[in-house]
């Protein structure tokens, strides 16, 4: 029993501790994860998700590295546990604001961003108004280039409200077959895949108000679209720190994409995967070791 007791206090000492925690902004109920690093002045990385998810996706993120850093990860509006008010205006201008606005209220003057699908627009806009807040970048399948844009995201991109069967097709995508198929496509092993977090997805999908939600955003993508040379032009003048982990079968955004930072940001470091869009269900193991490696090496007044 002694042995059992010390090898308990051995494991729950490398645990870290991850909150679950509410905080309102401009009206908004945010709901976001926070992990307890063991560290004073650990480096904060601030956890952008991607679409249909929410920071769930962190999770196992959070728990493998959260003892050595300070993790953030909210959920917009639209997504996951985040509550917004009935009249509130889905675009990516406005889930940036909400974003920022949260980094605000938790006091977040200086961090490093993880940018993931949504992740990007969001980040990006973030950082084109405070490039002085953003220390480094950790790009996962976060496009910000036309190069990255696959011919099926083009024409979901070029989809507009007032053409025929457009709606429908984006709908399609928001159903348990669709969510599932974001998460299994390009995977070489779907037993590396949980399905809880498509089942999860699913379940916030179905809620009162997210489907719409959701295709107001969709039909505000080809915003982001026309930024991208504004954020590329971000990229090359204040070149922070970069590591770029990417799925190179994903079939919205492939492996061009990551391939394209480069162009921008030669001193980068970029890693291609044998996986889907995903990229942390499959090769968490890899890329965990990765982001450590990298914070670590921030100079220290980038952490």
């Amino acid at each position: 029993m002694h042995y059992l007791q010390e090898k308990a206090c051995e494991l729950m000492t490398r645990l870290p501790t991850i909150q679950h925690r509410r905080i309102e902004v401009d009206g908004v109920d945010v709901f976001y994860r926070e992990s307890v690093p063991f560290r004073a002045g650990a480096p904060t990385l601030l956890l952008l998700h991607g679409f249909p998810s929410s920071s769930h996706q962190f999770r196992r993120l959070m728990d493998t590295l959260g003892d050595r850093f300070r993790l953030i990860a909210p959920d917009y509006p639209g997504f996951g546990n985040t509550v917004a008010p009935a009249d509130f205006e889905y675009t990516f201008d406005r889930l940036a604001e909400i974003t920022e606005g949260f980094a605000d209220r938790l006091g977040l003057t200086e961090f490093a961003l993880y940018v993931f699908d949504f992740g990007a627009p969001i980040g990006f806009r973030m950082a084109v108004r405070h490039p002085e807040r953003i220390t480094a970048l950790v790009v996962q399948n976060g496009n910000a280039y036309e190069a990255g844009l696959s011919d099926g995201a083009r024409e979901f991109i070029a989809l507009r409200p007032d053409q025929d069967g457009a709606e429908q097709a984006i709908r399609q995508l928001l159903t348990l077959e669709g969510t599932r198929g974001q998460y299994e496509t390009g995977v070489a092993d779907p037993g590396l895949l949980a399905p809880d977090s498509w089942t999860l997805d699913q379940h916030y999908l179905e809620l009162p108000g997210r489907k719409q939600a959701q295709l107001a955003l969709a039909f505000d993508y080809h915003s982001n679209v026309a930024r991208y040379p504004e954020w590329q032009s971000w990229l090359r003048e204040f070149t922070p720190p970069t590591l770029i982990t990417w799925g190179a079968n994903d079939p919205f955004f492939p492996a061009p994409g990551a391939e394209a930072y480069l162009a921008d940001l030669p001193g980068a470091e970029l890693h291609l995967f044998d996986t889907g869009h995903f990229a942390l269900e499959t090769h968490l193991s890899e890329i965990a070791p990765l982001i450590a490696a990298f914070l670590d090496r921030l100079p220290v007044h980038a952490r």
